[in-house]
């Protein structure tokens, strides 16, 4: 996943030109949320998102299906997946424990309806929040890089419909993650690129 450029983004973080260069925008419309309720493992979690969680659960419980709360009484809100990172719990290998479909078939987060609805003051786990970048560890670094999936093809086609790089269309996460200073910097870089491009 490391074989593309690379910047050096603060003093630690090393962004794909992919994040730079890819356009993303999330058409719920078509996809329905359908990330929430597909693959075979949960959202990665920090040790601190993953105790804000537990402490919020009694809030989320009411509204979670038998099934989830099933799994969450057998094992927990997390578990470790196949590479030992902590990971939301699943229902059927592949439900995160946390989402819900309405009757339209849209999916939606529990964790994140109860911070719309003011009950919490947790959006959801940065990296819900951040799809479709993925942070990894890069030797001392953190990296930045943008994941394909197949089931956002229309992500892609809206975004690009809209001439909307990845780094834009997570402007909020990002700084949620990083900081304003970090993203003012990103954004400087992705200028500098695109006039270096325009030069050739």
């Amino acid at each position: 996943m490391h074989g593309g450029l690379m910047f050096v983004i603060g003093e630690n973080t090393l962004v794909s030109l992919d994040v730079l260069e890819k356009e993303f925008c999330c058409d719920l419309d078509s996809c329905r949320g359908c990330c929430c309720i597909e693959g075979d493992a949960g959202a990665p979690l920090t040790d601190e998102e993953e105790q804000k969680i537990q402490e919020i659960l009694p809030i989320l419980l009411p509204d979670m299906t038998k099934e989830a709360k099933a799994v969450v009484e057998a094992q927990g809100i997390a578990y470790n997946d196949p590479s030992g990172e902590r990971v939301t719990s699943i229902v059927n290998d592949k439900d995160c424990v946390f989402a819900r479909t309405d009757h339209n078939g849209w999916c939606y987060c529990l964790i994140e309806k109860a911070y719309n609805a003011g009950k919490i003051d947790f959006k959801k786990p940065i990296s819900c929040h951040l799809y479709p970048i993925r942070l990894t560890q890069i030797g001392e670094y953190t990296g930045v890089e943008y994941h394909r999936w197949d089931i956002c093809h229309c992500a892609r086609m809206k975004g690009k419909k809209l001439h909307l790089p990845v780094y834009q269309f997570l402007k909020e996460p990002l700084i949620r993650r990083f900081g304003e200073a970090w993203y003012q910097e990103l954004e400087l870089t992705a200028n500098e690129w695109k006039k270096q491009c325009a030069q050739k």
